[in-house]
């Protein structure tokens, strides 16, 4: 059997979360804040904490600085059990970082590349797809060397006996070009609502799960407090989320995220399996920070047993 359940292959950076009248007013004026928490940022490094939170065996391999913010993450995804060997530590470069201006559920972005595009489908090894069972990938548009050998990295994962996944994130550029390739190799693919209806062209989800469904094995739209739609095998599946008292939306898609990838590695139906994921995503947000809220396997079946 592999030593892991999952292979995360992603950015690196910490978030610094400011919460409360976050609008800045520029001419040297100084505002004060309600909050500020430094936490666990990316979305790669939150699914595997929700990953190996629910209990799977999770391995990440990324690039990150020998400096404050590189340290303050390995330590933080070490408390959480995921494998921190592989990672690539450069003792000349700058972890990237975010910074995070969170008004209720809603928030603005402003981030720091340092390392975060550094990663490079050479530096995953064989032996380490070998390893796992599953092969995740987020922040596609950031990770710009690995974002060229993406699709023969996950045909060379597929050779291995590897199911992939793949969450784009939002793309800067807003041009949302060259998928084709990369969907004919994506097991999972699991955009939010805006990411896939710049990507597929439609003027609805709806029309998205048509368009997209058919060019991977399963599709996990996120909804948001809508819950999600999914397509699997041309079957159509829509589920709610569960009410909850909304603190920070920070990484719920990936904790969304964790929980969909939990249902498909133990084959579970794809109604399940987003109904695992809303769980997972919602609960995420009780808590400030991408992974303070995320929750164990006990606390998400107590939701889906109900």
């Amino acid at each position: 059997m592999p030593k892991f359940d999952v292979l995360v292959a992603g950015e690196i950076n910490p978030d610094l979360i400011l919460s409360g009248n976050v609008v800045p007013e520029f001419g040297q004026v100084e505002k004060l804040v309600d909050g500020a928490t430094l936490a666990i940022g990316s979305s790669s490094a939150i699914f595997a904490c929700g990953a190996a939170r629910l209990g799977l065996k999770v391995a990440f391999i990324g690039v990150c600085g020998d400096d404050v913010f590189g340290r303050f993450m390995l330590d933080e995804m070490s408390k959480r059990q995921v494998d921190i060997e592989n990672v690539i530590v450069s003792p000349n470069g700058s972890t990237g970082l975010s910074v995070i201006l969170n008004q209720a559920s809603d928030r603005a972005i402003l981030t720091h590349p340092g390392l975060i595009a550094e990663l490079q489908a050479s530096d995953i090894s064989d032996n380490l797809l070998h390893d796992s069972r599953h092969l995740h990938v987020a922040s596609y548009f950031l990770q710009t060397k690995l974002k060229p050998d993406l699709p023969n990295l996950f045909r060379r994962a597929h050779s291995l006996g590897l199911t992939t996944s793949l969450d784009t994130n939002y793309d800067p550029s807003e041009k949302w070009t060259g998928f084709d390739e990369l969907l004919s190799v994506t097991n999972v693919f699991l955009p939010n609502e805006r990411e896939a209806l710049s990507l597929s062209g439609a003027a609805n989800v709806d029309e998205v799960g048509s368009r997209l469904g058919s060019k991977v094995e399963a599709l996990a739209i996120k909804l948001g407090a809508e819950g999600a739609l999914g397509v699997r095998e041309g079957v159509r599946v829509r589920v709610a989320s569960i009410p909850v008292k909304v603190i920070d939306t920070v990484g719920a898609g990936d904790s969304f995220d964790a929980g969909f990838i939990y249902g498909y590695l133990n084959q579970w139906s794809l109604e399940k399996s987003l109904r695992m994921a809303c769980v997972c995503g919602a609960l995420s947000t009780q808590q400030a920070g991408g992974t303070n809220g995320q929750p164990t396997l006990a606390e998400t079946l107590k939701f889906l047993d109900a």
